[in-house]
């Protein structure tokens, strides 16, 4: 069963087609990337003032990336399914 509008047309969500969930799921692939890099691989501390910056850079990006998943589950997109349909010029 559909959610329906106000004005009583259906609507449908955009789900795996939004773009939140493209920007998420980048950021935590590359956080996932940053992170390992920080915690297998040679952290080059002389390089970075002392700081892992891999390290706290790909944390950062699992939690952005956490964020906009959450945000695209939590607050989905409704697209209207009269507004995918063209309408007539006499506005019928």
């Amino acid at each position: 069963m559909s959610p329906k509008t106000e004005q009583g047309g259906a609507s449908k969500g955009a789900g795996l087609y939004d773009i939140r969930n493209f920007i998420g799921l980048l950021l935590l692939i590359y956080g996932l990337i940053l992170a390992g890099m920080g915690l297998f691989a040679d952290p080059e501390l002389d390089k970075t003032g002392g700081v892992n910056a891999n390290l706290i850079t790909g944390l950062c990006l699992l939690v952005a990336g956490g964020v906009f998943m959450l945000w695209a589950r939590l607050k989905p997109v409704a697209v209207e399914s009269s507004a995918a349909a063209p309408q007539s010029p006499s506005g019928h």
